[in-house]
Parts: C-alpha cells; sequence; structure tokens
C-alpha cells in the first residue's frame, strides 16, 4: 500500500461444478475493494469501515471478464498488495488483515491488525472456515507449491509466520526471526520446488535468504542479499532460474524519481543479484507472466498526488520487462489509471489486468510475446481495486 492508502481483502473462490463440488479449473481473478480512503487532489480523508467489497471475476474467457460475485468483508493492508494466496489445488485461501480502522478523534484512522482468515473454497458461497492470530500487521505472504504449508510476513515484528495446511486445517506451526520491526518485512516469494523463500526487508533495503527443508525454516542473516531503495515485493519465475525485486523508492510512495527492479540469480551458489533494471516512479505491483516470458511493475508515477505536484501525473502506468534467460531488460511501458495497484495475467499469459484504484476499474491489456499493448477495455468493479490476484500463488 501506498502512502495514506488502505486495501479491501482479497480471496478466491471456484464455481460449482454439476455434482455440487468446486471446479477447481475454473480461472478467476479475485479483486479487493476498499471504499474506506478518499482522494481530493492529493489529499486523503478516511471513512468508516465495513464498506469494502471482494469482487470474484471469471477470467476464463481472458479478453471479457464478468464477475460472479462480490462479497463483504472488511479487511485492509499496508504493503504490496500481496495480503493473500491461494492453494494450488484452489480449495482454500488466505487473507492476511493488515491494518484495521478505527475511530480517532471524531474521524477514522487506521491500526495494526493480527489476523489471517482461511477461506474454504469449496463452499457455495465461499464461507469463513478459521482465524488465526500472528503478529502484527501480518502482510505479504506465499504458499508452497505442494500446499502443505505457507509464509506469512509480520511486518510490524520482523517476523514470518510459518503455517501448516492440512486439508482445511491451518495452524502455526512456527514463527521465524528475519529482522527488526524496523526492517519492514513486506512481501515473500517461495520458488518453485519449496526450498528457497527471498523476503523482502523495505526498512534496511535487504532481501532476507530463507532456506526450507519440509516447511522448516532456516535464516542467516549474513546471507542477506543488497537491494536498492526501498525492496517492496519479489517475484520467482516460474522455471525458478530468476527473482526480480522492486524497489519502490520514497518510502514506498511515488517521489518522482525512476525507480529499479534487482535481478536475482537463483541458481548460484550463492544466491545473489546479478543486475538492476530501471523503471519508473514507485514499482509497488510486481507480476510474471505464467509463460514466463515477460514481467510487468505497477507504478503509481504521482496520480495520487496534488495536480500542483511536478510529478503528478493523471494515469499511473507499467512497465514491461522481457525475460530471456538469465537477462532482464526493459521492453516498454503502458499507461493505466490513477493510483494502479495489483496486476494480474491470465491463465494463458495473453491478457494483464491492472487495477486503477482512484478509478475503480479494471485496465484490461493484451499481450504478444514481448508487446504489452492497452486493449481500451475499462473492467468497471463495485469499488475502489486496492489488490487483485489470479489463480493459485
Amino acid at each position: 500500500m501506498r502512502l495514506l492508502r488502505l486495501a479491501g481483502c482479497v480471496f478466491a473462490a471456484a464455481a460449482v461444478a454439476a455434482s455440487g463440488g468446486m471446479a477447481h479449473a475454473q480461472q478467476l481473478m479475485i479483486v479487493g475493494n476498499d471504499q474506506k480512503p478518499q482522494f481530493d487532489n492529493g489529499k486523503v480523508t478516511m471513512g468508516e469501515p465495513g464498506k469494502d467489497t471482494l469482487s470474484v471475476v471469471d477470467i476464463a474467457k481472458p479478453a471479457a471478464p464478468r464477475i460472479v460475485a462480490t462479497i463483504p468483508l472488511d479487511n485492509t493492508i499496508v504493503g504490496p498488495p500481496t495480503n493473500l494466496a491461494i492453494t494450488p489445488a484452489r480449495d482454500l485461501a488466505l487473507v492476511a488483515d493488515t491494518m484495521k480502522g478505527v475511530p480517532k478523534d471524531n474521524a477514522f484512522a487506521i491500526a495494526p491488525d493480527n489476523r489471517l482468515f482461511v477461506i474454504d473454497l469449496t463452499a457455495n458461497p465461499p464461507v469463513l472456515a478459521s482465524t488465526l492470530t500472528l503478529g502484527n500487521a501480518p502482510t505479504g505472504l506465499a504458499i508452497s507449491p505442494d500446499g502443505k504449508w505457507a509464509l506469512v510476513c509480520n511486518r510490524d515484528d520482523g517476523t514470518v509466520s510459518v503455517l501448516s495446511i492440512n486439508g482445511r486445517d491451518v495452524k502455526i506451526a512456527d514463527t521465524a526471526t528475519i529482522g527488526a520491526a524496523t526492517d519492514k518485512i513486506s512481501a515473500v516469494a517461495i520458488s518453485p520446488d519449496g526450498k528457497t523463500a527471498l523476503v523482502v526487508k523495505a526498512g534496511s533495503d535487504k532481501v532476507a535468504v530463507l532456506t526450507i527443508d519440509n516447511g522448516k525454516v532456516a535464516y542467516d542473516a549474513k546471507n542477506d542479499l543488497p537491494a536498492n531503495n526501498y525492496p517492496y515485493n519479489v517475484a520467482i519465475t516460474p522455471n525458478g532460474q530468476l527473482a526480480l525485486i522492486a524497489n519502490t523508492g520514497g518510502g514506498g510512495s511515488s517521489d518522482g524519481d525512476a525507480d529499479t527492479v534487482s535481478v536475482v540469480d537463483m541458481t548460484a551458489k550463492p544466491i545473489h543479484i546479478i543486475d538492476h533494471v530501471t523503471v519508473g516512479d514507485s514499482p509497488e505491483g510486481l507480476a510474471i507472466s505464467p509463460k514466463g516470458n515477460i514481467a510487468v511493475t505497477v507504478e503509481a508515477r504521482g496520480s495520487n498526488r496534488s495536480k500542483e505536484t511536478w510529478y503528478y501525473h493523471p494515469g499511473g502506468a507499467i512497465s514491461v520487462l522481457r525475460i530471456d534467460g538469465k537477462k532482464v531488460t526493459r521492453a516498454g511501458e503502458v499507461t493505466v489509471g490513477g493510483l494502479p495497484e495489483g496486476a494480474a495475467f491470465s491463465a494463458d499469459g495473453s491478457h494483464i489486468y491492472v487495477g486503477n484504484f482512484m478509478n475503480s476499474d479494471l485496465s484490461v491489456l493484451q499481450v504478444m510475446g514481448a508487446q504489452v499493448t492497452d486493449t481500451g477495455k475499462r473492467f468497471k468493479l463495485p469499488g475502489q481495486p486496492a489488490s487483485l490476484r489470479a489463480g493459485p500463488q
């Protein structure tokens, strides 16, 4: 989440099969619509909580998404739009409640929360199965490729919660200390073989490397990677060879300066950063195509600032990154809406959806090879999209 912005929670649902079970093959995108912050020429005011919604969007036809359910559910985040994940079997979703709305001085503010919701996706409609109490401000999370465990960053504690997953039963298995609260642990990505995880430490400009053995986490601070200014999001390519780290800069918000993406060689011993690619201002969102050939960063570019600000733009943008082996290059950009946040690819990699918070819609972009173009379509949502994801994470 960028400066003074809350986010709605997100989870996934599946369609009902003829037998009455859930059709896991359906392609879905989930959007968290956050109704609390309102922008007026760069000034933000907070409204009362309780009006957020979750939109479940069918993207089986990538060019023609459609909402199949919108569910009231109060949830907020401070951090990148990675407070949720879906099991590979698509039977559960985990949703971290990073922040909560609270009354203050006859108005409303936010304060750290500590809850994680377990959503049963096999129910029709999906239901809350259980609630776990984690550390302060749980934010970025990821589920292992085998679906048996998950990692959750506790942003205000400097810890990572390790969760065990057994069917519908989700429990806290361990808590690993990765740093201090000032490190602002924000996001985590797990390698496709489930043996390594990267955790960004925004407050100290480092990236922790975790070694994992059957869900047991080991961490050695001597192995931290030196990222660039304010590493805020992280993703690993489908083949596990590279990781990309979005360095947001500006304390996690737009400041008019160009920023970078750090490229990590995951096959090297030791794992280390091999390159930095320049992108636009404030790349908070980050997504890699399921084909592994391109990635996109989602950049505010001052679109949430006042019109008098020198770096104000009416819309944000995505930068397109071409991935060729271990070489990553910037291949172009596409302008999107105001204060863009999350991005997600369709399952076939043919389309990208970008949530435009200030426009309450999605930009629908088309992908052909490494070329990304705006289709001109805007997909209207019932609220302000703060985060979104498609398919298992």
